[in-house]
């Protein structure tokens, strides 16, 4: 095990405070917040030993290496953080280099938040409206003019998931797009070959599909590709030094962890599938970066740096998402055991997940990433981490 826990500072020089809730019309009393969003105690602090021993839990279910840093600031966000790093096991199978929480990793659809980061910031400078068509936007690119901005950031389109295509066998459907080149309208286009799968607006159904459409209002309001939108908006100001959008490059510059990917049949041989275009994610997913790099993005988005509170608050509009769960836009909410509500994003891309989570003031943040994907052992194990980080006990085994 590699741990520590080091002193540092974290200037985020906020340009707005956390969100605050509206106010009513005069004579009215504020609604209590939800019992998901109260927090009656200070959050205690992160049981470091409980993290460690399920990232060695991942490692016996498959895979490779496993890492996850936290970054707590406890009394202010430009005060003195404490950091804590931890990793099992390797990052390249080839020579046996330790993970490190200082490898750079595919983050999958946590690149989801990003792009609905940057649609909000155009929400604020009146360029878009998230309650229109995205028609009016994107003539003639979906088949139901009833599809607004805010139906595809919370995935309540309808509109099918064409990944559901590519990988319905899981290694040859990775090869057969590894090093292929899409378009953001192909990729749509595969998803119209299929009837949306919901009336637009109803309940949450998670698809890529609405993350290239992302994308696609990206390009077209800001004029520039989503790579320069990313640096421009997120990269560039928070100094994200390990963030990257290579598209179609195929390599992850710098120090970094391997993916592997486990393949459907049991016992079959991993596959390293560290380098793609992923050009079937695209928007939806094919950032690169790193835990300091995500936990810093986390705390900026939650502490107000990155939005307006009225842009806050509704990317924290929550749409039932699962049990204990819930899905805003671009933003997910887990509640957890000890009445903490934790937000952030999941991602697996192939050979990699990834797990970014900060608290309701983005004081804390938490990054933890598996060198494995198309394991659900794994995936549910690092789940479970959530628990002793945010509410410093040990996840119940399920």
């Amino acid at each position: 095990m590699c741990t520590g826990a080091v002193l540092g500072s974290l200037a985020l020089g906020l340009l707005a405070g956390p969100a605050r809730a509206a106010a009513g019309p005069p004579g009215t009393r504020a609604a209590a917040p939800p019992a998901h969003a109260r927090v009656t105690a200070p959050t205690p602090a992160p049981d470091t030993a409980g993290l460690d021993a399920l990232l060695r839990t991942a490692l016996g279910q498959g895979a490779p290496g496993a890492a996850a840093r936290i970054d707590d600031h406890r009394t202010s966000y430009d005060g003195p953080a404490t950091v804590h790093r931890l990793a099992e096991g390797v990052a390249d199978r080839a020579d046996s280099e330790a993970m490190d929480t200082a490898d750079r990793v595919r983050i999958g659809s946590v690149t989801k938040t990003f792009s609905a980061v940057v649609l909000l910031q155009l929400v604020a400078e009146g360029r878009l409206r998230l309650d229109t068509s995205v028609d009016h936007y994107l003539p003639g690119l979906l088949p139901d003019e009833r599809i607004t901005v805010r139906h595809v950031l919370s995935h309540r389109s309808g509109l099918y998931d064409y990944t559901e295509d590519l990988f319905a066998r899981t290694v040859p459907g990775f090869e057969a797009v590894r090093t292929k080149v899409f378009t953001l309208r192909e990729l749509v286009e595969r998803s119209l070959r299929h009837p949306l799968t919901g009336t637009p607006g109803a309940a949450y159904s998670y698809s890529n599909t609405n993350y290239v459409v992302a994308g696609l209002l990206i390009e077209k309001l800001t004029g520039q590709p989503v790579r320069a939108a990313y640096e421009d908006r997120i990269i560039g100001p928070l100094k994200l030094a390990d963030t990257f959008y290579v598209h179609p490059g195929t390599a992850i510059p710098g120090r970094h962890a391997h993916g592997y990917l486990t393949p459907d049949e049991p016992g079959g041989a991993l596959v390293d599938a560290t380098e793609q275009t992923v050009s079937w994610a695209q928007s939806a997913g094919a950032l690169i970066s790193s835990a300091r790099d995500l936990n810093t993005f986390l705390s900026a988005l939650l502490g107000g740096r990155l939005l307006p509170a009225a842009g806050l608050a509704e990317m924290r509009r929550w749409f039932p998402a699962g049990t204990g769960q819930g899905y805003g836009l671009g933003l997910r909410r887990r509640d957890l055991s000890c009445g903490i509500s934790v937000y952030g994003h999941t991602g697996a891309v192939q050979g990699f997940y990834t797990y970014a989570f900060t608290g309701e003031d983005g004081l804390r943040s938490y990054t933890a990433v598996v060198n494995t994907s198309n394991n659900g052992a794994v995936q549910a194990t690092m789940l479970r981490t959530l628990e002793p980080v945010f509410c410093a006990k040990p996840a119940r085994v399920r």
